[in-house]
């Protein structure tokens, strides 16, 4: 293993090898969470964070970490999003003709109207494909609380997708 400053050439090649195996999954993960217009961004950061501070010394935890680190800055940047929201006028959007895109339209509007803990543990489980375990360890909540939020968020998901035209 090669010295180079305080990197390894062994850190590299891992995340490397993280960044092909994991990337697209954590973009899809991170549209779902925020806001898709940030997830590249996220991921990228969310990779300089696990870089820079050492988490590859444990390569069995490295992905664990790092799909919590894109957990983190995905709340993150919805929280900024969402204030910036608040304080901007309210613009209407424009029509859609495409079925299929105002379909894909109304479920992201209807995961985005859910509460955050409702809508992570929803993408977590059904779109990220996490158990039930892995969900509540990355949302840092006991299994039963993954259940509950799962349960409500997917009942809330019907109510607005059953009010929406699609």
């Amino acid at each position: 293993m090669r010295v180079v400053g305080d990197e390894t050439t062994s850190d590299r090649s891992l995340l490397a090898g993280l960044f092909v195996a994991d990337y697209d999954k954590l973009v899809r993960l991170a549209r779902l969470l925020g806001d898709p217009g940030d997830a590249e961004d996220v991921v990228q950061s969310a990779f300089i964070r696990v870089y820079r501070r050492g988490r590859l010394r444990d390569p069995a935890q490295a992905g664990a970490y790092l799909r919590r680190t894109v957990v983190n800055l995905t709340r993150s940047a919805w929280r900024r999003k969402q204030t910036a929201r608040r304080h901007a006028a309210a613009l209407a959007p424009d029509e859609v003709s495409d079925p299929d895109v105002a379909g894909q339209l109304a479920i992201r509007a209807a995961i985005a109207a859910l509460p955050r803990r409702q809508r992570e543990a929803v993408v977590l489980r059904y779109f990220a494909d996490l158990s039930e375990a892995a969900t509540a360890d990355l949302m840092r909540v006991s299994i039963g609380s993954v259940k509950s939020y799962t349960s409500r968020g997917l009942a809330r998901l019907g109510e607005l997708l059953a009010g929406s035209p699609s």
